[in-house]
């Protein structure tokens, strides 16, 4: 056994129902030329045959009073790879939208703490002849770019090779991980005190360093300190369910932008998801008067090791408060400075011991629950990971693309996550079903906020369509968005994904007219009950294009009006009280000839 490392282990302590702590992906596939469904059978059955699973994968976690509390790594030795490795179909008509139903629902369940925490899902029935694989892996086993690495690995640049799957890829162990005997749970305690005192002299000169920092950021009022931001929607109390929305935008694209406002692509891509959270926000009536503040992960991996997490952070403001588009990008950027100012020419140890100060908050008002009243550390995560440059097959099925799935977790409803493949950037959106509603507006935003970022750059380009929609479903398949963005288009679809977007008119034509027979119900129930207390509402429940009464107007003729009403009601009461009397006569008549005859 091993030991599980402090901040691996944060993540199985914080871990609960409503907090799966595992990061996972959406890939999506063309089927090689003249292949069907049958190819995908197949690739599963030869997937299962390479059953040759490496040490990385054959990991669960476990804890007894052997290991004095401490979570270790213990080797499964009766690994069931069927279980791990998993075959679905969607339903039809297999459109974009039933896959992302589907990798919502993978992805909101818990991994079992009894077997190995991963599992792979190959998922057949995609439109336009292509599949998806949705893989999930623990955060204690592997980070977001140990994760995108793997997938590198497991596929190939050559359509003809042959691809190995993940799980048999076996990554240069630790001096640590080579002997397989159980710690010593003193000892273990023990290395770790004599590592902290040995990173002493490095954390003691971080001070001025930090001291220097903090006076510059607060002078310039641009930097970003945990729990200095605003409480929002999206720091509230989360439950268990996900919901997932991914798209594609053209690099190239950004770039051009990038270089166009001399700044950094990772600085457009916040100022771009900055602008769209902000119009989100508005549109619920939610925008806080200050500026949202981010954390952005930061990878410190230096070499090739056995999984694991080699992760920084800093915190950024979004400068959401300012409305002007090329404004807040200059304030983001400039704060963003200041954030990798700090981590500039600190040793390894130092790095770590700011970016714990900034990330620690997390796990702990996780396991708190979300901290209900107390100012979020940050309101967002938005990670940027550089991936795959050239294009990549598995066994000749060409890879279209990678759409990143994450964490959301208490006080953390909504994570932001981007990668790179090829000459796209893909953005994959994970949120709390519950709390954060309409995500997938959130794209129409994204796209609103970038033509913006074009117009606002001085002597930049002008807006481009993106090379491709990803996953994003056709548009008359969610709620419209705002009138805010009627005025700005909407990301071009690709063909295949609006391909269904006949089905889904008719669908909506079908919707519409169960709702105006619905409608219809409701008034004539309600025209019925108001005849039974308001007989003249019988005359003017026929008139339900009717005007209100007018307000000042002449006398003369709301008194007409008024005079009208009360001979209505005279007429009516009238009528009334005929019809009583025929009907009294009617019964003394037939009470009168029964008694007659019973006389005879």
């Amino acid at each position: 056994m091993a030991l599980v490392s402090p901040p691996d282990a944060a993540f199985l302590f914080s871990e609960s129902r409503a907090t799966p702590m595992h990061v996972g992906g959406l890939q999506v596939f063309e089927l090689p030329d003249g292949e069907g469904p049958g190819w995908l059978r197949d690739q599963y059955a030869l997937m299962l045959a390479h059953d040759d699973v490496s040490p990385l994968f054959r990991k669960r976690p476990h804890r007894s009073l052997r290991t004095g509390g401490q979570w270790m790594w213990r080797d499964d030795e009766q690994l069931d790879l069927e279980y791990h490795v998993r075959h679905s179909a969607l339903p039809e008509p297999g459109r974009v939208r039933e896959l992302l139903a589907l990798g919502s629902r993978l992805h909101g369940s818990l991994l079992d703490r009894q077997r190995p925490l991963w599992e792979f899902c190959l998922i057949e029935g995609l439109e336009g002849n292509r599949f998806a694989v949705y893989t999930k892996i623990h955060h204690a086993l592997v980070d977001g770019v140990s994760s995108l690495r793997l997938l590198e690995r497991s596929l190939t640049t050559d359509p003809r090779a042959e691809a190995e799957p993940p799980w048999t890829y076996r990554p240069r162990r630790r001096d640590d991980d080579a002997d397989g005997s159980a710690p010593n749970p003193v000892d273990a305690a023990l290395d770790t005190a004599i590592e902290v005192v040995r990173s002493g002299r490095d954390l003691v000169t971080l001070a001025p360093s930090l001291v220097r920092t903090a006076r510059r950021a607060m002078d310039e009022e641009l930097a970003a300190f945990p729990f200095k931001a605003p409480s929002t929607m999206l720091n509230v109390h989360i439950t268990g369910a996900r919901r997932f929305a991914a798209q594609s935008w053209s690099l190239p694209r950004m770039k051009a932008a990038a270089k166009a406002a001399g700044c950094t692509l990772n600085d457009l891509v916040l100022a771009m998801c900055s602008g769209a959270l902000r119009r989100y926000l508005e549109a619920h009536g939610e925008l806080p008067k200050e500026s949202l503040t981010a954390m952005v992960p930061v990878s410190l991996r230096v070499d090739d090791s056995a999984g694991g997490n080699a992760v920084g952070a800093v915190l950024t403001s979004l400068a959401t408060a300012t409305a002007d588009p090329g404004q807040r990008l200059s304030q983001i950027r400039a704060s963003m400075e200041i954030a990798k100012d700090t981590l500039r020419g600190l040793s390894p140890v130092q790095m770590l011991a700011v970016s714990a100060a900034n990330m620690m908050p997390s796990p702990i008002m996780s396991m708190l629950g979300g901290g209900e009243g107390l100012r979020p550390p940050f309101n967002v995560t938005i990670s940027n990971v550089p991936g795959p440059r050239q294009p990549l097959y598995l066994n000749g099925a060409k890879l279209q693309g990678v759409y990143p799935m994450s964490i959301p977790y208490h006080g953390q409803a909504l994570n932001i996550t981007i990668t790179s493949y090829v000459d796209n950037l893909e953005f994959g959106l994970t949120g709390c079903r519950r709390r954060v509603p309409h995500l997938q507006r959130l794209l129409d935003y994204l796209e609103v906020s970038l033509t913006e970022l074009e117009a606002a750059v001085e002597g930049g380009v002008g807006p481009v369509a993106p090379a491709s929609a990803g996953l994003r479903p056709a548009a008359d398949q969610f709620p419209a968005a705002p009138a805010a963005t009627a005025a700005v288009a909407a990301p071009t679809l690709e063909a295949s994904v609006t391909s269904g977007a006949t089905a889904t008119s008719a669908m909506g034509k079908a919707t519409a007219k169960r709702a105006t027979r619905t409608r219809a119900r409701a008034k004539k129930s309600t025209r019925a009950k108001a005849a039974a207390t308001d007989p003249a509402a019988k005359v003017t429940s026929r008139r339900p294009d009717n005007p209100p009464p007018r307000t000042g107007g002449s006398s003369a003729s709301a008194g007409k009006t008024t005079a009208k009403k009360a001979s209505a009601g005279k007429t009516t009461a009238t009528k009334a009280t005929t019809k009583r009397a025929a009907t009294t006569r009617s019964t003394a008549k037939k009470a009168s000839a029964k008694k007659a005859g019973s006389d005879r």
